[in-house]
């Protein structure tokens, strides 16, 4: 399983939690919008075509080493190729984001509902995996990433982005069986996903449970923890898996007791809190907020060299406390991620 050990480890160090010359760093979604050698493929090919396609999602996720040489690499896709895989259709509007023109609303709709062969479904995902391996040349580990069930859920309920996901958690209330199903077949998915992705070469796999965060300390266990933690037992002895949920500080503790090689954090929690929450035993990733990489370059260098010393050398990654936004300068990014390879230990 998984690929020759790469010539920079330092991510991979961290995940074990040793001892480390400076912390690893790395951006999520390091691979493109703030870049203009992205927007230049952007401008050729729609969105979906960039993903589906292996020669430019490989190029894209390699993109941003090439001018900035973070510590790893995250490959270049989408949680909702997951939900496609599993006839659900998903579109990518202008203006809108993720459209979902057959949401999920009813019992009935589970009906059309499949768990996927993954070969079959996305396995233009894994030969992007092969691709970007041999671009990397065992340059700098590969991560790859699902979004989380109950976030995959928001989307297909809702059927667009939204700042409540009231009607994904109206479902989950009102009709907790039909919720519980689906969530279920997203689960069963996604561990199928990402143990391929292992098997192709990644070194490591995130889960992004962007809206978690939405949920109550309760809800959350009910609706989203105990399916990562599904995913986090089917995992964890083929590669590292990183859990990130934004918003979700309430839950460090239990994710920190879930056998997870790290926690991501956003920048609503402090690296103190951060580390109690977590009980000091667990490598953290984070919490610069994107936003802030809109200062001068001086003070991106300050804030980082703070952010290390609040957090620790030692079992930890510098990353955002979520994505890169797509107004960010590019010698900002090199600031951030220069800030850590200067950082003086």
């Amino acid at each position: 399983m998984g690929a020759n050990s790469p010539k920079n480890d330092l991510y991979l160090k961290a995940l074990r939690g040793e001892s480390v010359s400076r912390p690893p760093v790395w951006m999520m979604r390091q691979a493109g919008r703030y870049l203009p050698e992205f927007m230049e493929l952007k401008e050729k090919y729609d969105f979906f075509t960039r993903c589906q396609t292996p020669e430019l999602a490989s190029e894209i996720t390699v993109q941003p080493l090439r001018r900035y040489g973070m510590d790893a690499a995250i490959l270049f896709s989408d949680i909702l190729v997951v939900p496609q895989a599993m006839n659900i259709d998903v579109e990518m509007r202008p203006g809108v984001g993720p459209f979902l023109p057959n949401p999920i609303r009813k019992a009935s709709d589970l009906d059309r509902v499949i768990v996927p062969d993954i070969e079959e479904s996305l396995g233009y995902v894994l030969d992007a995996i092969s691709l970007t391996l041999e671009k990397l040349d065992n340059s700098v580990p590969l991560i790859g990433f699902a979004g989380s069930p109950w976030t995959i859920l928001c989307y297909c309920v809702q059927g667009q982005g939204s700042k409540s996901f009231d009607v994904a958690k109206g479902l989950c209330f009102s009709d907790p069986k039909t919720a519980h199903a689906l969530l279920q077949k997203i689960t069963d998915t996604t561990i199928a996903y990402l143990k391929a992705k292992v098997a192709a070469g990644v070194h490591a796999v995130q889960v992004f449970d962007s809206w978690g965060g939405m949920l109550s300390p309760e809800d959350y266990k009910e609706f989203s923890m105990q399916y990562m933690q599904q995913i986090v037992d089917a995992l964890k002895d083929l590669a590292p898996v990183i859990l990130f949920g934004k918003g979700c500080w309430f839950a460090l503790g239990e994710m920190a007791d879930s056998g997870a090689s790290a926690l991501g954090v956003d920048w609503t929690c402090s690296a103190r809190n951060a580390r109690y929450l977590s009980k000091g035993k667990i490598t953290l990733q984070g919490n610069y907020d994107p936003s802030r990489l809109l200062s001068p370059p001086s003070r991106i260098k300050a804030d980082v060299w703070q952010m290390i010393d609040a957090f620790g050398k030692d079992r930890y990654i510098v990353n955002l406390g979520h994505g890169i936004l797509p107004n960010i300068p590019i010698d900002h990014a090199k600031a951030f991620i220069d800030a850590v390879k200067e950082y003086p230990g």
